[in-house]
């Protein structure tokens, strides 16, 4: 007996027919859905926990413990000062120069040598103007001599002129013989002025060639100590032009000065009087005390920045000072002693939260009941350190608010997800 044939299936084959269903939707999804689902859990646990970390900040800023520093009102002085830079110099320095030219033949003065006035420091040769005044002295003389021939000449015109005047009364000489006696006395008369001008210009002649030999002396003119010499022995100074400088004399190194450069910007408050301290770097630990003598009115103007000379003088008794030191200078322009003051910085202290004053009214804040309250203040003198509190509600023993700290609260525990 035959058995059928099979769907796909040889002939006398028994395996029954495959058959293809189609999935139906509540089939368990794929590979790409359950990494999607992940990614989107991922992305919100992210989200949480930025949320719950902004939660816990804002908690512990908010409901975090304040602290405030605290600095005492006090009594003292307050001192406004302008600093400047200046150079440390003498009083008065005189320029020891040379009058005429020559070489230095002596020199008998040096650096630090204490002079009197009329000291030789240096000696030029003086040989070429002793013989110019040598020459002039003989001139002088030939002139001298030259009048007193003259003179004689004079007397005897003068006599030859009487005698013709009484000779021609009774007509014994002629009109003419008159007249020539009375030209000789006058021509006779007229030399001899002009020998005296001679003798008055051999004598200015020689008086110039003598002060040009005494200027072969060089000698100081003050009292004082040589700070600077400029030449040497056996040096030729040529004085055609200008007057070399051979030597500095400060007439006196126990009264200084320093020549301060002020701003055009502090130069409104600097007066002659005002106080004023100093520093030099050979005495670090030693701050020198000085006074305003002098606000120069000439600007000195250097890369389009203008400076006044303010001149400081200071005793230096001791020495210690020394000619072009540099001078750290403090020049005080205004005081005030024995007031009531605070910090600047109290000044400046606002609370969180709050923005300054709205209006010109200063304020400084103190601590009432735990909590910062604005106390209205009229300021006074400032020197960026202190301020002084000309009227307000505030003694010395109170205490105002320059700053303040937070601190953070207890971390709250990050919620899990």
């Amino acid at each position: 007996m035959n058995k059928p044939m099979g769907f796909g299936g040889a002939k006398g084959d028994a395996t029954p027919p495959l058959v293809l269903v189609p999935k139906s939707p509540g089939t368990a999804p794929g590979p790409a859905a359950i990494r999607s689902r992940k990614v989107w859990w991922i992305a919100a646990a992210a989200l949480a926990i930025a949320v719950g970390v902004g939660i816990v900040w804002w908690l512990s800023s908010s409901s975090g413990n304040i602290q405030y520093t605290m600095a005492p009102v006090t009594r003292g002085d307050i001192t406004r000062t302008v600093t400047a830079t200046g150079t440390v110099n003498p009083v008065l320095t005189i320029i020891v120069g040379s009058y005429v030219s020559g070489v230095i033949e002596e020199l008998q003065c040096d650096y630090n040598t204490e002079v009197k006035q009329g000291q030789i420091c240096a000696k030029i040769d003086p040989r070429p103007y002793q013989t110019v005044v040598d020459q002039n002295k003989a001139n002088l003389d030939e002139a001298k001599a030259q009048l007193a021939k003259d003179q004689a000449n004079l007397e005897y015109a003068q006599l030859t002129f009487d005698r013709n005047s009484r000779l021609a009364e009774t007509n014994a000489v002629s009109k003419d013989a008159l007249d020539n006696a009375r030209s000789a006395f006058n021509q006779a008369k007229a030399q001899v002025g002009l020998d005296e001008a001679t003798i008055e210009q051999r004598a200015a002649l020689l008086a110039a060639a003598q002060v040009n030999l005494d200027y072969t002396n060089i000698t100081s003119p003050v009292d004082g100590v040589v700070v600077s010499r400029n030449v040497t022995r056996g040096q030729t100074v040529a004085a055609s032009f200008q007057t070399p400088t051979l030597f500095l004399i400060a007439t006196d190194l126990t009264a200084m000065q320093v020549d301060t450069n002020a701003s055009e910007s502090d130069i409104g408050g600097i007066k002659e009087g005002q106080k004023a301290t100093f520093t030099v770097d050979a005495f670090t630990k030693r701050t020198f005390a000085g006074t305003v003598t002098q606000v120069r009115q000439s600007p000195q103007t250097l890369q389009n920045v203008v400076t006044y000379d303010v001149v400081v003088s200071v005793d230096n008794k001791d020495l210690a000072l020394k000619p072009g030191m540099t001078a750290a200078t403090r020049i005080v322009i205004d005081e005030r002693h024995d007031v009531v003051r605070v910090p600047s910085q109290a000044l400046r202290y606002s609370p969180s939260g709050q923005g300054p004053a709205r209006n010109a009214q200063a304020r400084v804040f103190v601590l009432r009941n735990g909590k910062p309250e604005a106390v209205p203040v009229t300021v006074g003198l400032d020197d960026d350190s202190f301020a002084e509190i000309a009227s307000g509600a505030l003694k010395p023993d109170d205490k105002v608010v320059i700053a303040e700290t937070r601190n953070a609260a207890k971390a709250v525990p990050t919620p899990r997800l």
